[in-house]
């Protein structure tokens, strides 16, 4: 994949980029930093950042103007839990095998695409049954070979043989490239934390329980314990990174969180001291809460696994309800849906559901922006329409503080001061 990237970096002529003055003209602005909402503001934007953010003026004769003054304007969103490297989930659990590492690549190019357009300018994407694809796309989204958001990627699941992050099938025995992470004690998961940083993931995901879709494991099985969540960290730090845990059972997370991880992905079965202990030591929590119904309706329908969906039935509700309790409590939480186990590109579906189970309509957008920028390390980057930032926009009719559903039909996306929709 890698050499495949780079014959078509060479056969492209990439002149260089001449200086470029754009003017944004926002009927309203919300800063979720300051939990502001401000009218009729000038974003000017110089090349791919913002320069200048203040009350509407005429900008000089000849300017480029974007009109955006009947909408609402708002950072680009940000989705903290997505699988645009992979296949999707559907009624056959081989699909990610018997789907070939081109077709993977291909598919891959056109998630992203649906997913800028969607408006989530961001994303870190948590995982790929073929190990590296994630890669292969963000590089080539940074090269601009395909359009895409901007991406960090895990790379390969850390997960132990026959886990929750492979494809288990009776009787098969998957290629090495859907096994890369395989890892059953610390050392080895050493060994293997350091072989995906070398392949150029920017952090590491450690499947620290079993899945709700994945066959032959369960939920609220400890996969990997604190001793490996541990040796994973400490590589991790070493290479000035972090690593984030899919933990669905209430033991899995608490051992993932004095395990040293930074966030928690699903967080499902979720009890009060985990709760406590995730809000003592800053750890965040990255829950999918739209989902569930989706897996449920849509599962249903197109014959998934009975396995899932009965695993789907256990957890969704009570993932609810955790997380209803950690937004009381006051813990860190960031957006990410786990987008490709629905379609790509319904991402802000999720926006909904966490308002209705105890966010303001400021702390969700705050959570798909200034705080899942903060979880990455990227929060002088992007998470806001400011000075300094990736001039990363999206722009909706309606208001988001009293409709938050509007962010579900964004009317144009701008990344790097390029519209793109």
């Amino acid at each position: 994949m890698k050499w495949m990237l780079a014959a078509m970096a060479a056969l492209i002529a990439v002149a260089p980029a001449e200086a470029r003055t754009v003017y944004v003209h926002a009927g309203r602005l919300i800063d979720p930093a300051t939990a502001q909402v401000l009218s009729n503001r000038m974003i000017r934007v110089e090349n791919d950042k913002v320069a200048e953010v203040g009350a509407w003026k005429a900008p000089p004769a000849g300017a480029e103007i974007v009109d955006w003054s009947r909408y609402t304007v708002l950072p680009g969103l940000i989705d903290l839990h997505t699988h645009l490297a992979d296949v999707g989930d559907s009624s056959d659990p081989l699909l990610p095998y018997k789907t070939s590492p081109a077709a993977t690549a291909l598919l891959g190019a056109n998630h992203a695409l649906t997913t800028l357009r969607a408006g989530f300018i961001t994303v870190r994407d948590v995982g790929t049954y073929r190990a590296f694809t994630d890669v292969a796309l963000r590089d080539a989204i940074n090269r601009g070979l395909v359009p895409g958001p901007r991406m960090l990627v895990a790379g390969a699941y850390i997960t132990k043989p026959g886990g929750g992050g492979e494809v288990n099938v009776k009787g098969m025995t998957m290629p090495e490239d859907m096994r890369f992470g395989e890892a059953s004690t610390p050392a080895q998961v050493r060994d293997k934390a350091e072989r995906i940083f070398a392949g150029g993931a920017d952090f590491l995901k450690l499947i620290a329980t079993g899945a709700v879709l994945a066959i032959g494991t369960e939920p609220g099985q400890i996969e990997l314990d604190e001793d490996a969540v541990r040796a994973a960290v400490a590589v991790a730090k070493a290479h000035h990174s972090y690593a984030t845990a899919h933990a669905h059972g209430a033991e899995g997370i608490k051992a993932a969180i004095r395990g040293g991880v930074r966030s928690i992905e699903h967080a499902s079965l979720i009890d009060d001291e985990g709760i406590a202990l995730a809000k003592a030591k800053g750890v965040w929590l990255v829950m999918d809460i739209y989902n569930g119904d989706y897996v449920a309706e849509e599962g249903r329908k197109q014959g998934w696994p009975a396995e899932y969906l009965r695993k789907n039935d256990e957890t969704t509700e009570a993932q609810r309800q955790g997380f209803a309790k950690a937004v009381k409590a006051g813990v860190r939480i960031g957006y990410g849906t786990d987008a490709g186990v629905y379609p790509h590109g319904l991402n802000a579906r999720q926006f909904a559901y966490i308002v209705r189970y105890g966010m303001t309509p400021m702390q969700a957008i705050q959570s798909a922006t200034v705080s899942a920028a903060e979880l990455i390390g990227w929060q002088d980057k992007v998470g806001r329409v400011a000075p300094g930032f990736f001039a990363d926009m999206v722009a909706v009719e309606g208001n988001p503080l009293t409709n938050i559903r509007v962010l579900e039909h964004v009317a144009a996306v701008m990344k790097g001061g390029v519209l793109v929709r």
